[in-house]
Order: C-alpha cells, then sequence, then structure tokens
C-alpha cells in the first residue's frame, strides 16, 4: 500500500514540484560555473545534483513503482497502461543519470552535462503532467 501523500493529488504535486526546483536551481548552478570556467566547483556540483536525482525523484519513482502504480494497474486496463508509460519515464531519467556519470567519468564536466540535466527536467516536467492525470483526486 503506497503512502498517503503519494496518494493524494496536491500533497503529490508538491512533492514533484520542490523536488523539480532543487533540480532547475543546481542545473542552473552548474552552467554558470561552467561559464564563469570555474570547472572544479561545477564538477562538485554535478555530483551534487546528481546525488538529488538518485536520492530524490530516483528514489520518488522506486515508492511509486513498488506501491502506487502496482495499486492504480490493478483499477483497470486504462490506467494499467498509463502506469507502463510512467514506469518508461522513471526508466528514461534513471538512463539520462548514468549517461551524465558516464559522461563525467570518461570527459569530465562539460556542457554535455549541463545539456542532460536539462533533458532530465524536460522529461521528469512531461512525466508530472501526466503522473497527475492518473492520480485521484481525493
Amino acid at each position: 500500500m503506497s503512502g498517503p501523500a503519494l496518494r493524494k493529488l496536491d500533497s503529490h504535486s508538491a512533492i514533484h514540484e520542490a523536488a523539480l526546483q532543487e533540480a532547475r536551481e543546481l542545473t542552473n548552478v552548474i552552467g554558470n560555473l561552467l561559464k564563469e570556467d570555474d570547472e572544479e566547483r561545477a564538477l562538485e556540483t554535478a555530483f551534487i545534483a546528481i546525488e538529488h536525482w538518485e536520492t530524490r525523484t530516483l528514489a520518488h519513482a522506486d515508492a511509486e513503482e513498488k506501491g502506487l502504480y502496482k495499486e492504480l494497474a490493478k483499477e483497470s486496463q486504462e490506467l494499467h497502461d498509463a502506469v507502463t508509460g510512467l514506469t518508461r519515464d522513471h526508466n528514461l531519467m534513471r538512463k539520462l543519470v548514468q549517461q551524465i556519470k558516464d559522461i563525467l567519468d570518461q570527459d569530465g564536466i562539460n556542457e554535455q552535462v549541463v545539456h542532460h540535466f536539462h533533458s532530465l527536467i524536460l522529461v521528469d516536467e512531461l512525466h508530472n503532467e501526466e503522473e497527475l492525470k492518473v492520480l485521484p483526486e481525493h
């Protein structure tokens, strides 16, 4: 059974928006540090951003998949199909995080990392819009 915050539209939306706002801010900091040629601090911030995505957004995704999504998928075929798409979004975010780690390991900090973080944000924004369509409004 999923926790009550995951089941309520307003609280679920607030969880998503708070994590997204932090991700936007971290991404902006990385971009600004790169513009200032402060690669050391940009790299540090990139690792902080990765940790953020893993501990906030992707941990939340894991919780959704283990509880809420299973519950929703049982309710109807339409919700089952929506859950399949939402899970695919989570997998795309996981892949983007892994790609960022790979870029950092192979090439260090660069604009490609910033672009990947922006892509993560976009996928998460679109995911959140779709998820809110299937959440119960109570």
